[in-house]
């Protein structure tokens, strides 16, 4: 029965070994397939949008990795600030004056560092931050993650915004990822959103479940809504999911 036993506990930590360099060797491969065809510095969009509206501007504030950045867009109205900026312009007859910290590779310890880049008296009326994706990719633990996000959402609202929370889109969608690395990420990513959406609304955010929101798209129609690099979101991807955020933003500037 020892050697039964012992028999068993060997081929499981073979199988687990093999299972891991398995993964490491799909990793490697899929970040070898999807490269860096776009560079690693998004569009700066960071301007007043819509100044023929009459009115204070709204300041509207995007934090977090390369979503938040607007990667993937071959011109600065197409990326994800541009895209929300003009909606929101749009919506409250109001010009909207953006500003972008997001950073590309960004993950959620790295917010705080971008908060720090603002002016101290800098008070902008609505924050939106997208981040989670590296979080998963680089295996950091989700309590980590979450404590993060937290932290940064309570340092927004000590400022006087309003803050919504994209949460961690469903890595799943990404089909340059072989299986069973696809459906590991999958699994690991929508574990983070769930995360993120407590700790965010416990924090006083308003929350976006990008997964649901906006993944059903991506994975209808990939060759439309990702870039070249089919990892970061394309033109139509961002206007996609500058819709599937508008809402939640007006909700949050009581609109």
């Amino acid at each position: 029965m020892r050697r039964r036993a012992l028999l068993t506990v060997t081929l499981v930590v073979l199988g687990a070994l093999a299972g891991r360099e398995l993964l490491r060797r799909q990793a490697a491969h899929a970040r070898r397939l999807i490269g860096k065809p776009l560079g690693e510095d998004a569009l700066d969009a960071d301007r007043r949008w819509k100044r023929k509206y009459a009115g204070e501007p709204i300041d509207l504030l995007l934090v977090g990795d390369s979503i938040a950045a607007g990667l993937g867009a071959t011109r600065r109205k197409e990326t994800l600030g541009a895209r929300l900026a003009v909606r929101l312009a749009k919506a409250t007859r109001r010009p909207v004056r953006l500003r972008t910290v997001a950073e590309v590779g960004a993950e959620t310890s790295m917010l705080a560092g971008q908060l720090a880049r603002l002016r101290p008296a800098y008070r902008p009326d609505v924050a939106v931050v997208i981040v989670g994706g590296n979080d998963v990719t680089h295996r950091v633990p989700v309590a980590e993650s979450v404590r993060d996000l937290e932290a940064a959402v309570s340092a927004l609202r000590e400022r006087g915004a309003e803050v919504v929370v994209g949460t961690c889109p469903d890595l799943g969608a990404l089909r340059p990822v072989p299986q069973p690395l696809r459906a590991l990420g999958s699994r690991a990513s929508r574990q983070l959103a769930a995360a993120q959406a407590v700790a965010a609304a416990r924090a006083g955010a308003h929350v976006v479940p990008l997964a649901q929101a906006v993944g059903p798209s991506f994975v209808a129609d990939p060759d439309a809504m990702f870039s070249a690099d089919r990892f970061h979101p394309s033109a139509a991807g961002y206007r996609r999911t500058a819709k599937a955020l508008l809402p939640t933003v007006l909700a949050a500037l009581g609109r």
